[in-house]
């Protein structure tokens, strides 16, 4: 690799890992502080620090798989290590994905406003919804590390042991496509629920305003504000979808691009990017977060006004 190219990535994913721990740090410090003075975690709660813990381990797992590709590639490329990657992956990624469903789900139950039956009856049981949405994708995800371990064992073993055949080669790489191809299709699911729920807020929105046009300002803007922030944590999350395909589909249909490596790193910095930068898009929809974090925003401005000679 370059060594302007290998400089700039390393610093670009050296900050990216360092804002991603220090957001996704301080919602579990936050509400784990909270719970240890005796306050009660609201079920968003539950959902926010299992939604953090899941993306700083996917944050450093991937920070540490890039310094060691750089610094010991023989080591990055044994059986051992890449299956354990493959399934660390797999396993952090998929309770990111769903966890951040979830919550997507838990917006649109608690703030759109429908009066249809069924999504009556859904919003009175919001928390049985998320605890039988957490249960399907934890049978997917059981299903999800047995399709990993036939990818490990196809395209890692399988060609060690035929490379010296380029025929047997070419078979397997093209098996290693077709099966990794199915790892993805686990996470449309999710991602079709996230999309769903952010075109339905969006109607909701635009009836709720439409209805709304002869009512009473202030209570228009309430609502209309709690629209827009769901809206905003939604909308990126469906953004983290969209740039995940988009790394993923890098990575492993365009092999025969002339810069292909490259636009690797670019997708896989966007990625990084937008796990990293939800967490703040997070803690400004959380009133108790959103507080905390000025307050400590404030603390630092004046620790340094201090410090100033």
């Amino acid at each position: 690799m370059d060594l302007v190219l290998w400089r700039t990535f390393t610093i670009i994913f050296s900050v990216e890992f360092i804002i991603g721990t220090l957001g996704n740090g301080f919602i579990v410090l936050m509400k784990c502080t909270d719970w240890i003075k005796g306050s009660k975690l609201s079920f968003v709660d539950q959902i926010l620090i299992g939604l953090a813990i899941s993306r700083t381990g996917l944050i450093w797992l991937i920070f540490l798989d890039w310094w060691l590709f750089m610094l010991y590639p023989i080591l990055h490329m044994t059986e051992k290590m890449l299956r354990m990657y493959y399934i660390s992956w797999t396993v952090l990624n998929h309770l990111n994905l769903w966890l951040t469903a979830s919550l997507s789900i838990f917006y649109f139950l608690k703030i759109a406003n429908f009066y249809k039956t069924i999504f009556l009856y859904l919003k009175f049981r919001v928390k049985k919804v998320i605890a039988v949405t957490l249960l399907v994708s934890l049978l997917i995800l059981i299903l999800n590390i047995i399709i990993i371990k036939i990818y490990v064992d196809m395209c890692i073993v399988g060609a060690q042991r035929n490379v010296s055949y380029t025929s047997s080669m070419n078979n397997y790489e093209q098996s290693c496509k077709l099966l990794a191809f199915t790892n993805p299709m686990f996470t449309l699911i999710p991602f079709g629920m996230s999309l769903t729920t952010l075109l339905l807020l969006i109607f909701s929105l635009w009836k709720h305003l439409k209805n709304t046009q002869h009512s009473m300002k202030d209570s228009r803007d309430i609502s209309s504000k709690a629209h827009i922030k769901a809206l905003q944590t939604v909308i990126v999350s469906v953004l983290l979808y969209s740039i995940f395909f988009l790394s993923f589909f890098m990575k492993v249909w365009g092999k025969s691009w002339k810069d292909k490596y490259f636009f690797s790193l670019c997708a896989w910095a966007l990625g990084i990017a937008v796990l990293s930068g939800h967490s703040f898009v997070l803690i400004q929809g959380n009133n108790r977060l959103r507080w905390a974090w000025r307050s400590v925003m404030l603390w630092f401005r004046c620790r340094f006004k201090s410090a100033e000679p």
